[in-house]
């Protein structure tokens, strides 16, 4: 069945308003950076739920919540105050292929990054002298910036997404979603000031491509970079300013309506 752009706009506005509700963060990963009030609690607990949503929704609630038990639910305090026997209260984390030498680096990352920096956004810009202004290179900025230490494992680079390696960088471009896109609705956190909305690429993970397929919003075969792209482009020529808030739409009718 075709489906007009009309018939594809009012759907997805309709199913928009259906999803985008604070009953949706009980069972989401972003529930994950709503336990926590200061900024950079936030922005910490945001990018490692985003990280590890991978499989069952309440398995990476589950798992997140260890992770933050092990930080005494307290992760920036405890990245930028922990003494070395902290650390072995993350020994022996994991989930699917993340493992507690990922999170070692990470935790030493951030402690080196948040003692240059107030805000995990600035981890996106690029260089004061010369910003970023497009979302593929300030993502291809952010990866590199993360691995540009020295004590960087290579194995843990597999965890975070780059569009230089032609991914479509779904859970990076989630993170980014809950930090940049202002919600009136209180679902995504809108901290961030200095990255637009508008430029926000869609997260595409199966569910989503499937819908955006038979919605006739995707015509690229594979799940890459470029295909992400079409679909926001797609997204924009119905909310230029907020393309990204069909996520919620897709990931509604994928998930709870077997669109």
């Amino acid at each position: 069945m075709a489906f007009t752009p009309a018939q594809v706009q009012a759907l997805l506005e309709d199913r928009y308003q259906k999803y985008n509700t604070p009953a949706f963060i009980a069972n989401d990963p972003v529930s994950i950076p709503h336990l926590f009030q200061q900024k950079q609690d936030i922005e910490i607990a945001g990018f490692f739920g985003s990280i590890l949503a991978w499989g069952q929704r309440k398995t990476i609630i589950n798992k997140c919540r260890e992770l933050l038990n092990r930080m005494d639910n307290a992760p920036y305090q405890f990245i930028t105050q922990h003494h070395d026997d902290d650390l072995k209260q993350l020994l022996g984390f994991k989930h699917r292929t993340f493992n507690d030498t990922d999170l070692l680096y990470l935790v030493y990352f951030f402690k080196w990054f948040y003692q240059r920096h107030d805000s995990l956004e600035e981890a996106f810009l690029g260089p004061a002298a010369a910003p970023l202004t497009t979302k593929k290179a300030r993502l291809e900025y952010f990866y590199n910036l993360v691995f540009s230490l020295p004590e960087a494992p290579h194995r843990t680079r597999k965890h975070i997404s780059t569009p230089a390696k032609k991914s479509a960088c779904k859970r990076i471009n989630m993170y980014l979603r809950w930090m940049v896109r202002k919600d009136d609705r209180g679902v995504d956190f809108g901290l961030w000031n200095r990255m637009s909305p508008a430029d926000l690429i869609c997260p595409c993970d199966v569910h989503v491509q499937r819908v955006a397929r038979k919605l006739g919003l995707i015509e690229r075969t594979q799940s890459d970079w470029a295909m992400a792209e079409e679909l926001t482009q797609h997204l924009r020529q119905f909310d230029p300013l907020d393309p990204v808030k069909y996520d919620y739409a897709l990931f509604g009718l994928g998930i709870e309506e077997k669109f």
